[in-house]
């Protein structure tokens, strides 16, 4: 940050400045002020004349200051740090200048932004209901919508005065797509009776009908048409008997209409993903643990819909691969801002830093409500924003104990948006490699509430783990699999009291294969199976290799091996993810007899002549020995000899014929058959 100037603000005297402990953490270009938005932001305007990036320690302000720099073409040389509700406004605001310093320099890491893909809704909406409450809500939006009113085994609804929208009867029985394409198969489907009097009769129903529309307005009272509707763009649903609830979706839904970007949240990577190989399924975590159903089969891999995406994270969190990456900001982005946290931190004399992760829609509005309205966030407690906590990947975790961290914090809410499942093994996994390099157990947690009182109760008392012996100040650069990689390996190295190896729960994404060599033939089938390269071979000679820091524990090895002598073995081996890929078997290539070229492997070729010599016609006798030799031989002189030989094919012992009922007669004695 040496050419970096950093404004920390006081806010008018409400919170304390350590510029000793923000200068060591933020470098010698810190400027404190007390009023920065007000009768001190002319310092502001002639640091941006000089041409320097600039830090803010205000967020609150940030509209005015952007507004400041666009007038000069410099909106991308400003960053924002909060420090009055994460650190100033607390009761241990005069221990908090290490955390302020940490949080001012974190803020200036660049932070890449993430693609989008255009939705575009042209206003065509389906209302769908049972009684007059969807009436009454298509009267609403028609003047905004091109509306239609689906009735799904309607009640006696007294017939329009004036037919201003269609109204049908049916029942969705499938839905799928999204915001301006979803698409709908409605069985019981009918057409209302123009002659309708008291209430709406409908005619003859049919099935299988289908729609498209732009939006679908839910007001059944049923249950949803898609998983996680609540993330489903373009669906509003309410129940009909809450007329809050109604309110709403109408609100929501007459602006609905127009071109949306939406984030591209998972950049997908094909040709990394081990879903499976050769018709046989291996991997399937993301699958296992999507929301939405954005996540589909496609061949060897899948297929991830960016317009369902609701930008979770949980498949990037839990792909060992790097296919599925999170792209709100990539890992090693995310990572780099945690090193520059995190040395700040110690730089400014910090020390035991726990990691709060926590989102902007629940996590932040809590954290804000704790420094204004009570005891604030303790000293040590680094906040620290993301899209979604359940994006966190144990690669993340593994670099923050590497980096010197006393213990990790996850904020979600009570009742969370996405299910957690996979969130809480990641974090199992994440304890149990702290606990066995000797950080501690119970380090990571997650802390589901949505009361400001109970977050900070659970914070109250910090972590009770060892911190790393000497902390890692590694550059995070590349994929996620190469992150895991670097994350592990350092904070093995930093570890209080590291060990060799760490046995792993079955399913882990880590781990080592076993083989039982004496019955591998060396056929490779494995080594086409495996998407990793974990498994290889050699041109030069015959032998399978292994690397075990590229095995993801997919299982295609163990499914498509014809000998079945791969069983996997979970586990994060340390000394194996540093060593170069090791032999498991090797052999010297079989020569051919009569030209000296080398092909196959000796074990292979007298395994095959054991099994035919003297059980098939073809290798018996004086003429089955000469041909048991031209097995010996490579592709090319065995064609020669076969010629040299004059071997006919379709000489051998004549089969038997096939039985056939006349036969069965005769041997009763009955004759053939009379026509």
């Amino acid at each position: 940050m040496s050419d970096r100037l950093v404004f920390a603000c006081s806010c008018e005297k409400t919170m304390p400045l350590d510029r000793a402990a923000l200068e060591k953490g933020c470098g010698g270009s810190l400027v404190t002020a007390d009023q920065l938005c007000g009768r001190e932001l002319d310092r502001f305007r002639a640091a941006l004349a000089e041409g320097r990036p600039v830090t803010v320690s205000c967020t609150l302000q940030a509209p005015l200051f952007d507004e400041i720099a666009d007038e000069v073409g410099a909106e991308e040389r400003v960053a924002y740090a909060k420090i009055r509700e994460t650190a100033g406004w607390s009761s241990e605001a005069a221990r908090s200048g290490p955390k302020m310093a940490a949080l001012l320099a974190a803020a200036a890491e660049p932070v890449p932004t993430a693609g989008t893909v255009l939705m575009e809704s042209r206003g065509v909406a389906l209302i769908y209901g049972r009684d007059e409450t969807a009436l009454a809500v298509a009267k609403r939006l028609a003047d905004h919508l091109d509306v239609t009113v689906l009735l799904s085994r309607p009640s006696a609804i007294p017939p329009p005065h004036r037919n201003d929208f269609p109204i049908l009867k049916g029942t969705i029985r499938a839905a799928t797509g999204h915001l301006g394409a979803f698409a709908l198969r409605i069985d019981d489907y009918a057409l209302p009776a123009p002659s309708s009097r008291t209430q709406l009769d409908f005619g003859a129903s049919r099935d299988g009908a289908t729609s498209t529309c732009d939006l679908v307005i839910d007001l059944t009272g049923g249950p949803p048409l898609f998983p996680a509707h609540a993330l489903r763009s373009g669906y509003l649903r309410a129940d009909p008997r809450d007329p809050a609830a109604v309110e709403q979706v109408v609100t929501d839904a007459s602006h609905l209409v127009g071109e949306y970007d939406k984030t591209r949240f998972v950049a997908f990577h094909a040709q990394l993903c081990a879903h499976s190989r050769s018709g046989i399924t291996g991997c399937t975590r993301c699958l296992d643990v999507c929301p939405t159903g954005a996540i589909a089969p496609a061949g060897d891999s899948v297929a991830i819909d960016p317009y369902i995406c609701a930008g979770c994270g949980s498949c990037a969190a839990v792909c060992p691969t790097g296919a599925a990456a999170y792209a709100l900001p990539p890992a090693d982005a995310l990572m780099r801002r945690l090193r520059v946290l995190m040395r700040a931190y110690r730089a400014a004399g910090g020390e035991r830093a726990v990691v709060l992760f926590h989102d902007g829609a629940h996590g932040e509005p809590l954290i804000d409500a704790l420094g204004r309205d009570g005891d604030g966030l303790p000293a040590q407690v680094l906040p620290v924003r993301v899209n979604e906590v359940t994006q966190l990947g144990p690669e993340v975790f593994a670099a923050l104990f590497a980096y010197g961290a006393a213990g990790i914090r996850l904020l979600a809410r009570a009742r969370p948006q996405h299910d957690l499942a996979s969130l809480h093994r990641t974090l199992a996994l994440a304890d149990t490699l702290a606990a066995a390099l000797g950080y501690g157990p119970d380090l990571v947690r997650l802390i589901e509430t949505d009361d400001p009182d109970a977050l900070a109760a659970a914070l109250r008392d910090p972590p009770n783990g060892r911190v790393a012996v000497a902390p890692a100040g590694f550059v995070p650069d590349g994929g996620k699999r190469e992150m895991l990689r670097l994350a592990f390996r350092e904070m093995h190295a930093a570890a209080p009291a590291p060990v060799a190896s760490v046995p792993l729960a079955a399913g882990a994404p880590f781990g080592g294969l076993g083989f039982r060599t004496e019955a591998c033939t060396l056929c490779l089938a494995c080594v086409g199976a495996c998407p990793t390269h974990a498994l290889s071979d050699s041109a030069e000679k015959p032998l399978l290799a292994f690397e075990e820091s590229l095995c993801v524990q997919c299982g295609l090895c163990a499914a498509t091996c014809p000998e079945d002598v791969i069983t996997l073995s979970p586990q994060l081996d340390f000394a194996a993810w540093a060593a170069p890929r090791r032999i498991v078997k090797e052999e010297e290539p079989f020569a051919c007899i009569s030209c000296a070229k080398p092909f196959g492997t000796r074990s292979t070729i007298e395994r095959v002549m054991d099994k035919l010599r003297d059980r098939h016609w073809m290798f018996t006798g004086e003429a089955g020995e000469s041909r048991l030799r031209s097995l010996m031989m490579c592709d090319d002189c065995r064609v020669e000899a076969a010629l040299n030989q004059g071997f006919d094919p379709h000489a051998g012992p004549e089969r038997a014929k096939p039985r056939t009922s006349e036969d069965y007669f005769r041997e009763r004695g009955n004759g053939p058959l009379q026509s």
